[in-house]
């Protein structure tokens, strides 16, 4: 067994087997509702492996080529199911296969004309059944789905886009108050209280604010929101840092300082001379974001809040 196989497998035996069986539930439920279980896709007669070498090929541009061997590694496919497979096309016309220039043992693949009007067909297919199964349910419903299948493709394959910095949208205001909630309660157990003090924080900004001296950001990637913070007006001269915060997913990525970064742009460009901000001593990774940012301990006081005796801090930084 490879070295790779045995960590895999110590690694599997800390799962929680509660998890373990809700992902196989959820795969035996998903093949059976995109019938992949069903010998041929979409009332054709390929079967799903056909259907995504015939995919792959047609990525091509007409005139280019593929190895075979390229096309296996790419789709993790036995060679000599692909071997069959591809045979199979040449003798029906859909591929056009000859043996590579550089190595004789080696086949270079392209659909033809043939093959591309049968793909488009099985690409139409797929598309109008996409789209039925969608159709069967309400708006609201296929953006969660389509969220929820990002959020897989992401976790399980790995690919994140870069984090990008936005204004807030409709609905970002009341998840700012919902995820510091729910974080904090989590993390530090913080009662309810804190909510409503977010809430009265966002209420009050959202009423009052002069966009031209105060904004709000929202850290995302992949459509998923990933943090907040909020640049408020202390008095003519001084800037307030309000309510950073970083899902716990995303921690470790620069999502702090970055959010950080543009509240102390924004402050300087709107003219103020300093900013100042206010935590607990508690949030010790918020405080390290604040020191990399040039932020300086000016203050500290116990107080309680929040269910807790906490420290309470307050930092501050000239702008340039």
């Amino acid at each position: 067994m490879s070295t790779a196989i045995t960590e895999q497998t110590a690694d599997a035996e800390h799962v929680d087997p509660d998890q373990t069986a809700a992902v196989r539930a959820f795969n035996r439920n998903y093949t059976r509702v995109i019938g992949v279980l069903h010998e041929h896709l979409v009332d054709t007669d390929f079967s799903l492996t056909e259907a995504r070498i015939l995919f792959e090929l047609a990525q091509l541009n007409t005139s280019d080529t593929i190895d075979s061997i390229d096309l296996r590694q790419r789709l993790e496919l036995d060679p000599g199911y692909l071997s069959r497979i591809l045979t199979r096309f040449e003798g029906a016309g859909l591929v056009e296969c000859r043996r590579s220039d550089a190595d004789a043992r080696r086949r270079q693949v392209r659909l033809s004309e043939s093959g591309r009007t049968v793909f488009a067909d099985l690409n139409e297919r797929s598309s109008r059944a996409a789209a039925g199964l969608l159709a069967e349910h309400p708006a609201t419903d296929r953006a969660r789905l389509v969220e929820a299948m990002h959020t897989i493709e992401r976790i399980l394959g790995g690919h994140t886009e870069p984090v990008r910095i936005r204004e807030p949208r409709p609905g970002d205001y009341g998840w700012i108050i919902a995820r510091n909630a729910a974080l904090y309660a989590a993390e530090y157990g913080w009662d309810g209280s804190y909510e409503t003090l977010v809430a009265r924080i966002v209420t009050d900004f959202l009423e009052t604010h002069d966009p031209h001296v105060e904004r709000a950001w929202i850290a995302e990637s992949d459509g998923e929101r990933l943090g907040a913070v909020f640049c408020m007006r202390d008095d003519e001269h001084t800037a307030r840092l309000r309510l950073l915060l970083v899902e716990p997913g995303a921690r470790g990525r620069g999502v702090g300082g970055a959010l950080v970064d543009h509240c102390l742009e924004f402050a300087t460009a709107a003219g103020y001379r300093d900013m100042v901000l206010w935590t607990n001593d508690v949030l010790s990774s918020a405080r390290r974001i604040y020191q990399r940012a040039g932020f300086e301990l000016v203050e500290s006081e116990p107080h309680h809040s929040f269910g807790h005796d906490l420290t309470g801090q307050t930092w501050r930084r000239t702008l340039r």
